[in-house]
């Protein structure tokens, strides 16, 4: 994805290919190391960590923006972070991909041709003329919108700071209220980033106010959907369904509720997973690299 040997003779690459979640381990792994380059948020950089890695001088982060590096500490540390390009599009595309999925049982439907299974089992959900709500409206969202006003869906759109005229100007109409978009959507999608605000937006009492016939998709991040509610609302039927790509703990843990969860479409955080995106991430992170070494960094952050 990116020439590395660019960085030949001033920097000795490594990579590795797995999650490291104890910060022992990780220490042991990159403790060595001057440049650390993180792919997302799969690897936390808390103060703790930073304490930890006294060698450490920069640290590139895929993406613009990372919740998971306290920046703060970074700078207490004299750690430069930096940032490489990112594409709103991939995030968007796998959207669709979650609530086509759900609407039309393609799942299921593809498992029941290829093992023999019952021939046209499910009843599909139309878009058509129907309400897409969604909870969140920036870059990600407002691509999601264009796309459902393709399909001819009822657009509308909330979030705690978004008014009438940005919402019309994505081609969305601005709902009264989280509840009024909750009890008339159809489809329910989420794509608001992750703070204190936005943490637990979507509970038990939210979800008992979507029809029993309306899907919910989360690509954003998992903590805006409580986890254990989503579990309660597929099992007890609250809503028809519902499509995540973000989950509390990643990789999935194997026993987990939600991997046998009823109507439920998941997917392993593919939404940033393309190859333009990590073309950008990698090619962007030697570009980091370079500007650093050269004393000017580029894209840094905090």
């Amino acid at each position: 994805m990116a020439d590395w040997e660019r960085l030949s003779g001033r920097v000795d690459v490594r990579f590795v290919d797995r999650h490291i979640a104890a910060h022992d381990d990780l220490v042991a792994e990159i403790g060595d190391c001057e440049i650390v380059v993180v792919m997302r948020e799969r690897t936390p950089f808390p103060a703790e960590l930073f304490a930890r890695l006294p060698k450490l001088g920069l640290l590139v982060t895929s993406g613009l923006r990372n919740a998971a590096i306290d920046l703060a500490a970074a700078a207490a540390h004299d750690v430069t972070v930096c940032g490489t390009p990112s594409d709103s599009a991939p995030p968007a595309e796998l959207t669709w991909a979650l609530l086509l999925g759900l609407a039309r049982g393609v799942v299921p439907e593809n498992v029941n041709l290829r093992t023999g299974g019952p021939w046209q089992s499910t009843l599909g959900a139309d878009l058509a003329g129907r309400r897409l709500g969604l909870l969140g409206l920036g870059k990600i969202g407002t691509r999601v919108a264009r796309v459902g006003a393709a399909f001819g869906m009822d657009v509308a759109a909330w979030s705690q700071n978004l008014d009438a005229e940005r919402a019309a100007a994505a081609g969305a109409t601005l709902a009264a209220s989280k509840e009024e978009l909750l009890e008339t959507s159809d489809f329910v999608s989420v794509h608001l980033v992750l703070s204190e605000r936005t943490r637990g937006l979507v509970g038990a009492a939210e979800l008992r106010r979507m029809r029993r016939t309306a899907y919910l998709v989360n690509t954003s991040r998992a903590a805006i959907v409580d986890q254990d509610a989503l579990v309660e609302a597929l099992r007890a039927g609250w809503i028809a369904g519902a499509g995540s790509d973000v989950f509390d703990t990643e990789p999935l843990p194997l026993d987990h509720p939600l991997r046998t969860a009823p109507n439920f479409l998941g997917l392993p955080h593919l939404g940033y997973v393309t190859r333009r995106n990590y073309e950008g991430y990698f090619q962007g992170a030697v570009e980091d690299i370079e500007a650093y070494l050269a004393g000017s960094p580029v894209r840094t952050l905090g």
